[in-house]
């Protein structure tokens, strides 16, 4: 059986939010798709905030080949800046890991989730070198 990160995450806990919702999600995908969970929750923590305790837990152990899958119930509940999911999706890549998000239907567990993340990481470095060259010829101006 393959084992499968998951990972819910919510903000506030002042306002009732709550991470049950998304852990019975991903534990109904896990049943589905016949995985072993392991399921990570952070309450009452910013998505802005790159460094959260179940998240580095979570990562250093799919570096150490712990996981064949990681999974979220929506990928802002992963991370708020695009540099930082950028990042996260490539360590899956480069670990060999299978990355799944409900809400938006990327599963590259799938042909077209494969084609979806490739455009979405082409895109991505699309965006960097434009920001590059936006730095390059401001800095030339100046």
């Amino acid at each position: 059986m393959v084992k499968a990160a998951l990972y819910a995450r919510v903000s506030t806990i002042d306002k009732g939010q709550d991470v049950a919702y998304q852990a019975e999600a991903l534990l109904a995908l896990a049943a589905r798709k016949e995985y072993t969970p392991v399921i990570f929750e952070e309450q009452g923590v910013s998505g802005a905030t790159e460094s959260r305790p179940q998240l580095n837990d979570l990562m250093r152990r799919l570096r150490r080949g712990e996981f064949g899958v990681l999974a979220v119930w929506r990928l802002d509940r992963l991370g708020r800046s695009l540099p930082h999911l950028l990042q996260i999706l490539h360590e899956c890549e480069l670990h060999g890991v299978q990355f799944i998000s409900l809400t938006e239907g990327m599963d590259t567990t799938t042909p077209l989730g494969r084609l979806l993340f490739t455009i979405v990481g082409s895109l991505a470095e699309f965006e960097r070198s434009l920001t590059i060259e936006r730095v390059r010829a401001g800095m030339a101006y100046a």
